[in-house]
């Protein structure tokens, strides 16, 4: 059973067809049979897992697993304390309260790939890099979290799914899952 890590590119949809031929996960992925755990918006990058496995499909989505997904943020403007108290903490947005999320500043732009469209840059407002770690996936939530703290989100990576980590990975790649990685996320290697 094929479980693999692929590095969803900017612009790409979350699914194999599209009947308005934009770019979907086909135009990357050629192995028969898996479907992504979970999804990112055409809009955000990063780590996608595939699986022909359904039963592991749900651990890596179902909320109750809690399985943590780290993101890095490109957002306007630099958050303060208060900012990354009420990320921590949780906050309101469509759907009721977030749970809380581990949220940090960075101290310097993380290493990724160039985007193939540049963020719009605005002279005028710098911007800053967060990580954020998630144990839930509610739609958009990372760009309506940052938002409702005043900090909109301009680009959005996920970098890690439970012990799965994007790595060296370039968009469009993938690499299948070691067993290892595959019983961690299964919840199997305690």
């Amino acid at each position: 059973m094929p479980t693999l890590a692929l590095f969803k590119p900017y612009g790409v949809l979350c699914r194999f067809t599209d009947q308005a031929g934009r770019p979907t996960l086909a135009d990357f992925v050629d192995v028969p049979g898996v479907y992504p755990a979970g999804r990112l918006d055409r809009d955000s990058e990063g780590l996608l897992l595939l699986t022909d496995d359904g039963r592991l499909a749900s651990r890596i989505t179902h909320p109750r697993y809690k399985l943590p997904k780290v993101y890095l943020a490109q957002v306007e403007g630099i958050p303060g304390a208060e900012a990354l108290a009420r990320l921590r903490a949780g906050v309101e947005i469509k759907g009721g309260k977030t749970r809380p999320t581990q949220a940090d500043l960075l101290d310097a732009e993380p290493l990724l790939p160039p985007r193939p469209v540049p963020i719009r840059y605005r002279k005028s407002i710098p911007t800053a890099w967060l990580r954020l770690t998630l144990r839930e996936g509610r739609n958009r939530q990372v760009r309506r979290m940052t938002a409702a703290v005043g900090h909109p989100t301009l680009r959005l990576v996920r970098v890690a799914i439970g012990p799965v980590e994007l790595g060296s990975l370039q968009p469009g790649e993938w690499r299948r899952l070691t067993a290892l990685e595959v019983k961690r996320l299964a919840g199997q290697d305690r």
